[in-house]
């Protein structure tokens, strides 16, 4: 059945690329700018001047290729979050994994290819937290000839949800790996670059969204935040949520989103109250015993030719810790067997040829360099094996056959099983260091489990897998049970994801076809947890044809400093 499907699957590609797909071109050119906010000027890395970044507009199927030039101080990748970049693992961007990165004064000319993904991904640097300075939208409309699942809008909006600090981020993390300390809290939220006016700073501006009486628009939500989950809403307008991860899902109302970093959703809003302003607003949600700052942010939706202010009393949003809200939100969510998404083909229990249990943990270990503050620093780890950078990238280690970069051997089972979401007392669950990555061949169907853990300050956890999109089919709170809990999983109408977030005191299941060959980065999208080593690396061997391969090498890739 499920080779069936997937060839299904191939020929819905295949109809799409026989469309006329474009090719478009961009030039990013990467340097340093001032901003000043909060009644203070930061120094941060930004693409063509701008924060956020400038937009990617495309069709579904088309190719985009964009010149990339380093005007900063240090090297740095770029990452098409939510691409699948078929056979093509040189340009997904994650640094050390995919490539090194592009040095200062050099350039790099990335090739996107696009395929089945509709709506709206994003950009963002994968270097360091260069990314909280380094990002924008990508906008996908269908193809030519080809409409949406749900009446034409008439209009749209990008919004961006952000994190803000005073200061460069890079400096930021590296300060606090050093010192083997967490790093500290931003200092505000933003809305497509705006604080909005909960701050306190006069000069402070808020992002406004002009709309027209009885019009509906489309608003594509990217959560840019470093390390913050964030609720969305605009006050006494609904919310239909009809896309999520650039994949249609079935459509749904809410007063409010939930949205994790790294994520995407489509929501349609119909501008049909009262003229008036109201307030649209972000405050973060978290289920972690150290929370991150719950500041509310606001921008304005603004009917034409209203003058008159607004009233933040009026902005009413789901507690930080409402994990009620939470869970009544991603409940919801399912995939639509719409013919604008390729055909529903989730790997059924006899198609599993490859399970992975994996434990999600923070943890800690010894501060070695001489700015240690501290005996013991923060790690984090997947399967107790916190991830270590290569000084050469992990893909042409394994296209080249390099030995000593990377290990085959990543455990599939955690080293010890314990109550993971309940008392530790006792536990000593011991961290190791290194490069390993997770091995399966061309076309095996494979189960993933992702189980959070209680270890350091629990908490959820977006995790997010390059190069695909996976069903997610189940999830639970405490520790999974591999004998009853698969009984639970929703093999019918399971979405397309690809960051899936993992509760704090749960587990969530996903499932797919290793039908993508090449190296493919899977991370923790919180920042600080990927900067601990909560990542591990993907390694799809090569079919049996040209078309079940890699794509070979392109002779441009940023040379490493080793090699």
């Amino acid at each position: 059945m499920g080779l069936v499907t997937w060839s299904l699957g191939v020929l819905f590609l295949s109809t799409l690329l026989l469309c006329s797909a474009d090719v478009h071109h961009y030039e990013f050119f990467v340097r340093e700018s001032n901003f000043k906010k909060m009644c203070n000027t930061s120094t941060l890395l930004v693409v063509n001047n701008s924060y956020p970044g400038p937009e990617i507009r495309v069709h579904r199927g088309d190719t985009v290729f964009v010149n990339v030039h380093n005007r900063g101080k240090y090297g740095f990748t770029i990452h098409w979050h939510g691409v699948k970049q078929p056979r093509n693992p040189w340009f997904d961007g994650p640094e050390f994994i995919t490539q090194c990165p592009i040095r200062p004064r050099t350039n790099f000319t990335y090739k996107i290819i696009l395929s089945e993904e509709i709506g709206t991904l994003w950009w963002h640097a994968h270097s360091d937290w260069t990314r909280g300075s380094v990002h924008g939208a990508i906008v996908i409309l269908p193809a030519e000839n080809e409409t949406s699942p749900f009446p034409t809008p008439d209009g749209e909006q990008t919004i961006i949800l952000e994190s803000w600090y005073n200061g460069n981020f890079k400096k930021i993390i590296d300060k606090a790996l050093a010192a083997g300390t967490p790093p500290p809290q931003p200092d505000a939220y933003a809305i497509n670059g705006h604080l909005g006016d909960t701050y306190g700073c006069p000069t402070d501006t808020i992002f406004r969204m002009e709309v027209d009486y009885e019009k509906t628009y489309l608003l594509r939500i990217i959560n840019a935040a470093m390390n913050e989950q964030q609720f969305f809403t605009i006050m006494n307008h609904t919310l239909t949520v009809v896309a999520v991860d650039a994949s249609y899902v079935r459509r749904f109302k809410s007063d409010y989103i939930l949205i994790s970093p790294g994520q995407t959703m489509d929501v349609l809003v119909s501008a049909n109250q009262n003229a008036g302003q109201y307030y649209m607003a972000t405050r973060p949600f978290s289920d972690s015993d150290v929370p991150p700052v719950d500041f509310i942010t606001t921008g304005i939706f603004q009917y034409t030719n209203f003058v008159g202010g607004s009233n933040a009393s009026l902005i009413t949003l789901p507690a930080m810790n409402n994990t009620d809200a939470m869970l009544n939100f991603i409940s919801r969510i399912r995939n639509t067997n719409v013919t604008q998404n390729p055909p529903i083909n989730v790997p059924v229990d006899t198609d599993i040829n490859r399970r992975v249990f994996i434990t999600l943990a923070v943890n800690d270990l010894p501060c070695k360099n001489s700015k240690c503050v501290v005996s013991d620093g923060f790690a984090a780890s997947l399967n107790n094996v916190s991830f270590v950078y290569p000084h050469i990238d992990v893909l042409q280690a394994y296209y080249r056959n390099i030995r000593g970069v990377f290990a085959e051997n990543f455990p599939f089972l955690p080293p010890e099983f314990y109550d993971f979401t309940g008392n530790l007392t006792g536990v000593v669950s011991a961290v190791e260091v290194g490069t390993r990555a997770i091995c399966v061949n061309y076309g095996d169907a494979v189960e993933i489990v992702l189980q959070s853990t209680q270890m350091g300050a629990g908490g959820s956890h977006p995790i997010h897998l390059h190069g695909y999109s996976f069903y997610w089919v189940g999830a639970g709170f405490g520790n999974f049970n591999g004998e009853t809990d698969p009984s639970t999983y929703n093999l019918v109408d399971p979405p397309l994801m690809n960051t899936i977030d993992v509760p704090g005191t749960g587990w969530v299941a996903i499932r797919f076809f290793a039908n993508n060959p090449g190296v493919w980065y899977m991370h923790c999208h919180f920042e600080r947890h990927t900067s601990w080593g909560m990542s591990t690396v993907l390694i799809v061997r090569n079919g049996s044809t040209i078309e079940t391969s890699i794509r070979p090498r392109p002779s441009t890739m940023p040379r490493c400093h080793r090699t």
